[in-house]
């Protein structure tokens, strides 16, 4: 038997994307020109002219100006680490997956260090920001679990949002994480 648990508000305290984007503005401070098109991209997207997909490629363009994106991705893990809600902190995680719309290469190494049985987000180059299918948020979720693991049992799934329905409803406990409540659902 598995636990399922989203990243972002769930077990970080925060959103993970947006701390990284915060942080690499303290490192390459010349990706501020990127912030007029994520401030319109996200505007298209809340009057529906594009899809969060697209929006979220337009934030992701900053990786464009970083040269050693595994080298960022470190140092703020290092400074961001205790952003990890400490209820998640102990014990052993060697049953849970992290499935997560936040980049992939944003999320693995917390996953390792954690020691988590495997994290599932969304695919994102992180050289250029295009996305390597669909963003993983809520039915995709369900259909990227079951691509790697076609016969799972879930025990716990969590989730601060009930967006995240589709993948707790594969659960036979069912938890929503509200700060550092977690309530049973």
């Amino acid at each position: 038997m598995f636990n399922l648990y989203d990243f972002d508000k769930t077990i970080y305290d925060g959103d993970s994307s947006i701390d990284f984007f915060l942080f690499l503005l303290t490192k390459r401070w010349k990706i501020i020109k990127y912030f007029p098109k994520i401030i319109l991209s996200f505007f298209k997207y809340k009057a529906k002219i594009i899809s969060k997909d697209n929006m979220k490629e337009k934030f992701f363009s900053i990786l464009y100006e970083i040269d050693d994106i595994d080298k960022y991705v470190k140092l703020f893990w290092k400074s961001h680490n205790k952003k990890i809600k400490k209820w998640y902190l102990y014990g052993n995680h060697n049953k849970d997956i992290i499935i997560s719309a936040s980049p992939e290469f944003l999320i693995k190494p917390i996953g390792i260090k954690l020691k988590v049985k495997d994290v599932i987000a969304t695919k994102v180059d992180k050289h250029t920001g295009i996305f390597d299918g669909k963003n993983c948020y809520g039915e995709e979720k369900v259909k990227r679990l079951y691509e790697k693991y076609n016969n799972i049992t879930i025990n716990n799934a969590y989730s601060d949002s009930y967006s995240d329905m589709p993948m707790l409803n594969l659960a036979k406990n069912k938890f929503i994480v509200k700060k550092n409540k977690i309530i049973k659902i």
